[in-house]
C-alpha cells in the first residue's frame, strides 16, 4: 500500500506527501516551512518522521521550505545536478550528508520506495516528474508541463494513481490581465498544461487502465476548481467514462492539505 496526499498544489506552492508506512517522502517544498508542518500535522503524520525531500525543479513554488526542513529535521534533498545549481543559493545552505543527487532517467531507491525520475517539458534546468513503486503498486506525480509527449506518456502509463497538472483554461489566460509575453510562456511548449489537454491525457490513461486522478498546480488567475474539473469531465463522458463509476476525479488544494488517498 502507498499513501498519497497533496499537501498542497497551485502556481503559489506545491508539496506532495507519499508513504509506504516506512518510508515517508515530500514531493517539493514550495511553501513556507511551518506552513508544510502545519499541513503534514493536520493529516496525522510527523514531520520528524520525513525521509527525504524529493525536488521536481529549481522554481521557488517549489523550493521555498525546503532547506529550512532539510536544516531543522535533518532531511535528505533528492535533486539532479542541473536542479542543484540552480536552486542551492536559493535554499540556503544544506549539510553535505543531505545533499543527494539523483540522474534522470535512473531509478534509484529511498527506504522501500523504488523512484523513477522523468524529464518534463518546462522551462527550468533539468526538470522531472516522478513515479513511486512500493507493493506492486504505482504512484506518479506531473505537473509543470509544457506539452505532452509519447516519452512523457509512457511514464504516466500504468500509473494506480496520478496527480496531473490542469493549470489553465486556454480563454481565460487569453483575456486575463497577464502581460503578452507571460501569456506566451504558460502556453508555450515548455509552460504549463491547460484544462483541455489535460482532460485529453485523463481520458487516455483512463482508456489504458488507470483509475484514480487528481488534477493539480491549477492557476490562481487563469482557472478555477469547478472549471478543471469541468473541462476534464466533459471529455470524459465525450469518451464515455463515467466518473462516478469508472474513475476516482478530484482536485488538489492550493491552500489546506487534500485527502489522503491509500492505493
Amino acid at each position: 500500500m502507498i499513501k498519497f496526499c497533496s499537501l498542497y498544489s497551485g502556481s503559489s506552492g506545491n508539496s506532495i506527501f507519499v508513504s509506504s508506512g516506512r518510508t515517508k517522502l515530500l514531493v517539493d517544498s514550495g511553501l513556507s516551512g511551518k506552513k508544510i508542518i502545519e499541513a503534514l500535522c493536520s493529516i496525522g503524520e510527523d514531520p520528524t518522521e520525513i525521509c527525504a525531500i524529493l525536488i521536481s525543479h529549481e522554481h521557488s513554488d517549489h523550493i521555498k521550505g525546503a532547506g529550512v526542513l532539510s536544516r531543522k529535521f535533518d532531511i535528505p534533498i533528492y535533486a539532479n545536478e542541473k536542479t542543484w545549481c540552480e536552486m542551492e543559493k536559493a535554499i540556503g545552505p544544506v549539510s553535505v550528508k543531505n545533499k543527494m543527487y539523483f540522474d534522470t532517467g535512473c531509478g534509484f531507491e529511498i527506504g522501500d520506495i523504488f523512484v523513477n525520475a522523468f524529464p518534463i517539458p518546462h522551462d527550468a534546468a533539468e526538470p522531472v516528474g516522478f513515479n513511486f513503486f512500493a507493493d506492486n503498486k504505482k504512484i506518479t506525480t506531473a505537473t509543470d508541463i509544457g506539452h505532452m509527449n509519447r516519452q512523457l506518456l509512457n511514464n504516466l502509463e500504468e500509473s494506480d494513481l496520478l496527480l496531473i497538472e490542469s493549470n489553465h483554461d486556454v480563454e481565460m489566460l487569453k483575456m486575463g490581465k497577464y502581460p503578452w509575453y507571460l501569456k506566451k510562456r504558460i502556453m508555450g511548449e515548455k509552460g504549463h498544461l491547460s484544462n483541455e489537454v489535460a482532460g485529453k491525457v485523463v481520458a487516455y490513461l483512463a482508456e489504458n487502465g488507470t483509475r484514480r486522478f487528481i488534477l493539480g498546480h491549477l492557476s490562481k488567475e487563469n482557472n478555477f476548481p469547478q472549471l478543471a474539473y469541468q473541462t476534464v469531465s466533459n471529455i470524459l463522458r465525450e469518451k464515455n467514462i463515467d466518473i462516478e463509476k469508472d474513475i476516482m476525479l478530484s482536485i488538489a488544494s492550493r491552500s489546506e492539505a487534500g485527502k489522503v488517498v491509500e492505493v
